[in-house]
């Protein structure tokens, strides 16, 4: 497909909103993990190193997607509004009775269910890939340090979020009707990986099969290997072990560690993902299943594949 017959584009996630059951629990959880946790006893919000409000976390009785909030230009706002009504969307929101959400840009639901805001906003996804830090010891000196002198990890920005949808192929079609997002991999109808149109990482958002919808995981970007395993052992250390990895994808080609948070969820560190700069055509491919999981890597768990939504 050319860029000129492209439907217009989201180019950035600007944050999510998460409903879990304890923010006391969510609170320690997303500190271990290096973020920076603020609010109070009706809300948390989320930051990586960049500063930037990638969450807010609320209460509830059980842990769901509150809502997805997509930056856009604004130029192309009234586009996507005509091509998300054309894609099937259902317009019949009220967000003022979202508790704590912004009455700005669009609000609706894709087919599965989701609540989605669509805003003009600041692209939150780098414009180039950003360089993954190698650092090699010469001869005759140390290459690495103590467990004693690691440092505490701290994600440099999120990267990507994954869902669970009854219907892969879809929502994969709707999410690119109505959101310009792009196909960049997938395998069957089994998993599918999509990337923004204006330079984004390989995948953006990702959809994984499951009986229902639900909520899988989100990714932080961090800038070394090192630092995919020494968030492991950090989130281990504060008591945090279930999970997988560490390894390195196939599809997105990024090293990670998959930590399992206290609903079932997960929080990814990942490390080199492949980057599709803005107008590119990137090849995308239908892999086999033993190709969407991993290269290399621990078995995966069965609880990894649970969707804990419904």
């Amino acid at each position: 497909m050319s860029s000129q017959t492209r439907p217009a584009g989201v180019h950035s996630i600007d944050h999510f909103a998460l409903n879990v059951p304890s923010l006391a629990e969510a609170d320690r959880f997303y500190r271990s993990f290096g973020l920076e946790v603020n609010g109070s006893s009706d809300e948390l919000e989320l930051r990586a190193q960049d500063g930037h409000r990638w969450a807010r976390v609320l209460p509830a009785a059980g842990k769901s997607l509150a809502y997805l909030s997509f930056n856009c230009y604004a130029a192309d706002l009234a586009q996507i509004e005509r091509q998300a009504r054309a894609a099937g969307a259902s317009f019949d929101v009220n967000p003022r009775a979202l508790r704590g959400a912004v009455n700005e840009g669009i609000w609706f639901h894709d087919p599965d269910g989701n609540l989605l805001q669509v805003k003009p906003g600041v692209k939150t996804t780098p414009d180039s890939k950003l360089p993954l830090v190698q650092q090699q010891a010469p001869a005759n000196a140390r290459g690495s340090v103590t467990r004693a002198e690691a440092p505490f990890i701290r994600p440099r920005r999120m990267s990507h979020v994954l869902m669970f949808s009854p219907d892969v192929l879809r929502i994969l079609d709707f999410y690119h009707r109505a959101l310009g997002l792009q196909l960049s991999d997938r395998s069957l109808d089994v998993i599918a990986f999509t990337h923004g149109p204006h330079g984004s990482d390989h995948h953006l958002v990702a959809f994984a099969k499951s009986h229902a919808k639900g909520w899988h995981h989100v990714a932080w970007d961090v800038a070394r290997i090192d630092d995919v395993g020494i968030g492991a052992s950090q989130m281990a250390k504060a008591g945090y072990k279930e999970g997988w990895g560490t390894g390195r994808h196939v599809l997105g080609s990024n090293y990670f560690h998959y930590v399992r948070d206290p609903w079932g969820s997960f929080s990814e560190y990942s490390a080199d993902i492949d980057y599709v700069p803005a107008g590119a055509q990137w090849d995308a491919g239908n892999y086999q299943p033993e190709d969407s999981l991993y290269l290399w890597g621990p078995d995966v768990p069965e609880y990894f594949i649970r969707n804990t939504d419904s």
